[in-house]
């Protein structure tokens, strides 16, 4: 496909603007531009340049995504429509920390009020704060409160404790707040071991952080003995929200014993994903935390609701004003719209999809922890690997197919990982097209292995040098 710049032919517009009313003034010669350069093309082909372009991307709304931990969920149209209702969109967020022009915003804080609530009741903390911009921000905020939290009790903690198969983000979170990260490797169940999270365990941990399900798609058995040990030593427990989409309305994190949760939306709550932005990753705590949110917090007085700008005990300003409302908005929307028993529902059909993938391929892949599965499975390709077709050659041959790859090569803990989570809301029409495409992939890897290496033959670029394009990036044409 060529550049609009190689489509440019001198005289060509795509667009006309009315003469000027305004007297401009002479500008300054020295800080004119130069000729701009810009492509010289007809509206026609500028349309069909940019909606070509769109249809080489992938997208939930064009193709099945099923990518495991960066869960892609469809997002329903709807909300999209409730986020631009001009009432909301239009608020200036100085609205909310002015005293005498609360009651012009008086809805959204209402709104945001009632999804704190909501959220509480879902994971089974007493507060919560819509101020974190994404997930990661939200883990980052919650060891903020855990940090802030030990410091008022000149509690000296320097360590905090993740399993092997954690994201990323949780040792990275823990870093950045000044923790030392201490890891304990996963048992032949694909839990996190008990026994070695004894030997680890003294009062210099300050948090224990797990997400459950883990990473492998496994619910951890174990997980109340472990809050129990966490805080016999005095250590609090963080819940990573990634996978909550698995046991929403089923199981309340709270009530497995965790102090401090955040939650992804986008893999929970419906709303979008991918392309750098907007997230959101809302933050849930007990009731012992609660002063140690960031500011500025809406918060129910008897019959009225306050902003509170300030707090001693808070760790302050982490976003402008509560973040990005707009997200949350889609969120709410999401779970009014789903109900009690439609939440319950939507984790149950998440379970029984990534279930049946599991259970139709591990005759043809090798399953390292052959047990019920919650919202995604974990495959090895470790196996096909030796016969000369990879984890990363499988996922450019799902693309020919039109699939977006799984997630590959994570968790780090499984060789040649191969991690797939089909979220709640695909058919089994499009699960069964999914499994015979890794199938013919098996078979081929069988066959004929060396074909994988000229895959994908139907994108406009086929095996890009991945890494020297991360690193050496051409921005300009």
């Amino acid at each position: 496909m060529k550049l609009i710049f190689e489509e440019s032919k001198s005289g060509r517009k795509s667009f006309n603007l009315p003469e000027s009313d305004v007297n401009l003034k002479d500008f300054p010669g020295e800080l004119s531009r130069s000729e701009l350069n810009l492509p010289e093309v007809s509206e026609l082909d500028l349309i069909r340049h940019f909606i070509n372009l769109s249809r080489l991307n992938f997208s939930v709304d064009t193709q099945f995504y099923p990518l495991g931990s960066c869960t892609m969920k469809y997002n329903p149209k709807i909300l999209e429509k409730a986020a631009n209702i001009p009432e909301f969109l239009n608020l200036h967020p100085f609205l909310s920390i002015l005293p005498d022009s609360i009651d012009r915003c008086k809805g959204a804080l209402e709104l945001i009020s009632d999804f704190q609530d909501i959220l509480c009741e879902i994971t089974g903390m007493d507060y919560a704060t819509i101020n974190p911009m994404a997930g990661a921000h939200g883990e980052l905020t919650g060891i903020m409160i855990i940090s802030s939290y030990h410091k008022s009790r000149n509690s000296k903690r320097t360590k905090v404790i993740v399993p092997d198969s954690s994201h990323g983000t949780n040792p990275a979170s823990a870093s950045m707040v000044g923790y030392e990260v201490v890891t304990i490797p996963s048992n032949s169940e694909g839990e996190m071991d008990v026994d070695e999270l004894k030997k680890h365990l003294d009062t210099d941990v300050a948090a224990v952080m797990m997400t459950c399900p883990n990473t492998l798609g496994l619910f951890e058995k174990n997980i109340k003995e472990i809050s129990d040990l966490a805080h016999s030593v005095g250590a609090l427990m963080y819940y990573d929200g990634a996978n909550l989409n698995a046991i929403m309305g089923k199981v309340r994190p709270g009530d497995l014993g965790f102090d401090v949760i955040h939650v992804n939306v986008h893999k929970t709550f419906g709303t979008p994903h991918g392309g750098g932005g907007p997230g959101a990753g809302p933050v849930g705590v007990k009731k012992f935390l609660e002063d140690f949110l960031p500011i500025p917090r809406v918060k129910r007085e008897g019959d009225s609701l306050v902003v509170v700008s300030n707090s001693d005990k808070s760790i302050g300003h982490i976003s402008s004003f509560f973040g990005n409302f707009a997200v949350i908005l889609k969120a709410y929307l999401y779970i009014k719209l789903l109900g009690t028993e439609g939440i319950k529902y939507s984790a149950e059909m998440a379970v029984l999809n990534a279930n049946y993938v599991m259970n139709r391929l591990k005759g043809y892949l090798k399953l390292p922890y052959d047990r019920t599965c919650m919202h995604e499975c974990v495959f090895s390709l470790s196996e096909m690997a030796k016969k000369g077709a990879s984890a990363l050659d499988f996922a450019k041959f799902l693309i020919d197919r039109g699939f977006h790859p799984p997630t590959i090569y994570f968790p780090l803990i499984v060789k040649e990982a191969f991690m797939i989570e089909p979220t709640e809301t695909e058919s089994k029409e499009t699960l069964d097209k999914f499994i015979g495409a890794i199938i013919d992939a098996v078979k081929l890897a069988e066959q004929n292995p060396v074909a994988f290496k000229e895959l994908p033959k139907t994108t406009v670029i086929s095996r890009p040098d991945e890494t020297k394009a991360a690193k050496d990036l051409v921005v300009k044409a």
